[in-house]
């Protein structure tokens, strides 16, 4: 019996949940919401997509420090705050959101199954549960989506399909994300990458989800559910996912799964490259003592 916490039950919430329950892998699905209206909305609506799919897996209401004995446990709230950005825009919920999993992270310490971190900034909030939890297997999504965009981004413009192009995108899943043109290659040949021209699409094309339907959802979505997939054994392979580096940083990075156990496969990075790794983990550590200097400043003796 497989159990998969979801913690959240917005738009990217709400994505992942139909995806576990279309997925077929995992029996029960256990929803948790900041008010519980929308975790009992969302369970009623999976109760629906069961019946009609004729899925096994069942979805019910439970509160985070229930869910200690999942298998694995997605975050993914979005505390309320208004996000005028146009610059950095994953960084706007540094604070907001920083304080909602700081508290989940109290509520979860000790956790012994792997967590999925979804909420934005993800590699500061996926340091950041770690630290707190004492919990030691906390992978963040985010790289993956970004290298996911890159290969079909790169395919469009050579012209090949999007699985004749392996590349990665790593770092920061944010304006530092760090794109390994270097090593990408087109049908195993290496390729020239217009990385201006790539990174303004990457940039363009979250925007262009949230314009059209108020949230992006369905690929980080995917992400996540290939993730849980990965690190729980169902399926080996290579997925980009945050995790420390070698600061302590939590930086975008290839991982090799086998059997659920991870090894780093860091690309070889050119000088530029390397240079703008550094550039990603020195942005995120700052942002990261910054957050937690204010969230203790908050936290009552």
């Amino acid at each position: 019996m497989t159990t998969i916490g979801v913690i959240g039950a917005g738009a990217v919430g709400q994505a992942v949940s139909a995806l576990l329950v279309a997925s077929g892998w995992c029996d029960t699905v256990l929803i948790a919401s900041r008010h519980g209206r929308s975790a009992d909305g969302l369970v009623t609506d999976l109760e629906d997509m069961s019946l009609v799919s004729a899925s096994p897996v069942r979805a019910h209401r439970a509160d985070p420090a229930q869910m200690r004995s999942c298998d694995a446990i997605v975050v993914c709230p979005r505390a309320q705050f208004t996000n005028s950005r146009t610059a950095d825009v994953r960084m706007a919920g540094l604070h907001a959101n920083g304080a909602t999993v700081l508290h989940l992270a109290g509520q979860l310490s000790a956790y012994g199954g792997p967590v999925a971190m979804v909420t934005n900034p993800v590699d500061i909030m996926t340091r950041l549960f770690a630290d707190v939890s004492g919990c030691t297997w906390v992978w963040g999504i985010g790289s993956s989506t970004d290298t996911a965009r890159y290969r079909h981004i790169l395919a469009r413009m050579v012209g090949v399909p999007t699985e004749a192009v392996s590349g990665h995108v790593i770092g920061e899943h944010g304006d530092h994300a760090v794109i390994c043109a270097s090593s990408t290659t087109v049908y195993g040949r290496p390729v020239h990458v217009p990385a201006h021209q790539v990174r303004e699409e990457l940039a363009a094309r979250p925007g262009r989800i949230s314009a059209g339907i108020g949230r992006v959802r369905s690929g980080p979505a995917g992400a996540t559910v290939a993730a849980l997939a990965h690190v729980l054994g169902i399926t080996d392979g290579v997925i980009e996912l945050s995790a420390p580096g070698d600061t302590g940083t939590y930086l975008g990075m290839p991982l090799r799964f086998t059997g659920g156990h991870p090894t780093v496969c860091l690309p070889p990075l050119d000088q530029a490259e390397t240079t703008d790794l550094a550039a990603a983990d020195t942005k995120l550590r700052a942002a990261y003592l910054q957050l937690t200097s204010t969230l203790k400043e908050m936290t009552p003796a």
